[in-house]
């Protein structure tokens, strides 16, 4: 089959959605092939914002041209970073796509009901990411505790094995039919101030563990990972302003900085 045999240029692109599209983040990409594919997936759906995290082969690569089938615009214009968290750091919300069973507490979603939170954070000018691991052992524990939610394909549960490039298009997929659903009512969810956005979060969490590790409450070394993870998804689930941010960041300034202990004068 002809990988070409589905392009039409006498058609106008529909890339147009993604202005308002999922961001896809493929955190440490083994295969300059699968990166291509997926580029192609999401192509498909009308995506082009790709970013890779730490690929483990040099970029620009061949393969992953190859592979694209046609969608140089997403490869051209890939995005690297070195860390997960800065890959994210203008996103509103982060889902992390996976099929293994995590004791976390973040939400898990279909994606179909993640497509549709993606839409109304859309709606609200929001940008939102989708995280996808790599080949061979999928996302770390700390890749997926900086997502606000869990998508997870439900499918034959002895053989939920997906390539990135499947799992990409799954959730490419989902979008796109959401976008295009006239009957989807997703698209009103007025706010009253920004939502705080990843990078926001991320100094929120450094500086209240920062003040942690300082008055002692994260002494024991062998369960500071899971409690430094339990505490962020605690104030991710609170999907907080950037102005609640700015607050709980001087809330905890002003119990730092102040006395212990201030007595009343009447007590005196």
């Amino acid at each position: 089959m002809n990988p070409m045999a589905g392009t039409d240029s006498t058609q106008t692109s529909l890339t147009t959605v993604s202005d308002g599209g999922p961001v896809i983040v493929l955190v440490e990409p083994q295969l300059g092939e699968n990166i291509g594919m997926a580029a192609r997936a999401m192509l498909n759906c009308g995506l082009s914002t790709l970013r890779l995290v730490r690929p483990r082969d040099d970029w620009p690569n061949r393969h992953a041209v190859s592979a694209s089938a046609g969608a140089t615009n997403v490869i051209d214009a890939v995005e690297l970073f070195d860390t997960t968290a800065e890959a994210i750091a203008d996103c509103r919300a982060v889902y992390a796509s996976t099929a293994r069973s995590r004791d976390m507490t973040n939400e898990i979603l279909t994606p179909r009901a993640a497509a549709k939170n993606m839409a109304a954070y859309a709606a609200q000018k929001s940008r939102v990411g989708v995280l996808f691991g790599k080949e061979s052992k999928g996302l770390t524990n700390d890749d997926i505790a900086l997502s606000d939610a869990i998508i997870h394909v439900p499918l034959n549960p002895a053989f939920t094995s997906l390539n990135i490039a499947q799992a990409v298009f799954v959730v490419a997929y989902e979008w796109f039919q959401t976008v295009h659903d006239a009957e989807a009512n997703v698209f009103a969810m007025p706010k009253e101030t920004r939502p705080a956005n990843k990078q926001e979060l991320l100094g929120l969490f450094e500086h209240l563990e920062s003040e942690l590790d300082a008055c002692g409450f994260l002494r024991v070394k062998e369960k500071r990972p899971i409690m430094v993870r339990n505490i962020r998804n605690i104030f991710q689930r609170a999907a907080m302003t950037e102005q609640e941010v700015r607050t709980l960041r001087g809330v905890i300034k002003g119990l730092t900085s102040m006395p212990r202990t201030v007595k009343n004068k009447d007590e005196n």
